[in-house]
């Protein structure tokens, strides 16, 4: 069975080759395939981890509740530009702000979720755990293809936290 933070790494991995792409994009029509199905993924990716990894963490890491915040911030800013996008003409100099917003916060939420919060989860959680939470990530990934029933809407970092403890 798959480890959810190997499953959180493999789009980890995707992330950086879709920006990559986005470098490599040729005209406006490359760029909004390519920016369409990277920002679905960020947008899921960011709701499987609050549904699924970081209730675990909150409660049970050693900085559970100081990196599950800081974690929903980054989602946080991660939609907003996102969003922000979205308002603007692809290709244009407002849409490649967004976009580079989303690039560099991005960039900063992995490596920080890949140095810090990862790791304290992975020192609390045993196999049989991330195996369970592994294959919960694959179903929700299933039930809500392209987005479906999702809203991705800002939340609240420390009411989040509260509501997990």
């Amino acid at each position: 069975m798959d480890d959810i933070t190997a499953l959180i790494l493999d789009d980890h991995a995707a992330f950086r080759r879709g920006f990559a792409r986005l470098d490599d994009a040729r005209d406006d029509d490359e760029l909004l395939a390519i920016w369409d199905a990277l920002s679905l993924h960020l947008d899921i990716h960011a709701e499987a981890e609050e549904t699924i990894l970081y209730p675990h963490l909150v409660r049970h890491g050693d900085d559970g509740e100081e990196e599950t915040e800081d974690a929903i911030g980054d989602h946080n800013k991660i939609r907003d530009a996102i969003a922000e996008a979205k308002r603007h003409p692809v290709g244009s100099d407002e849409w490649w702000a967004a976009v580079w917003t989303a690039r560099r916060e991005n960039s900063e939420h992995l490596a920080e979720e890949e140095d810090e919060a990862l790791p304290d989860f992975r020192r609390h959680a045993g196999v049989e755990l991330r195996a369970e939470l592994g294959a919960r990530w694959l179903t929700f990934y299933g039930e809500h293809r392209g987005g479906r029933n999702l809203t991705f809407s800002d939340k609240d970092p420390s009411g989040y936290v509260a509501d997990h403890r």
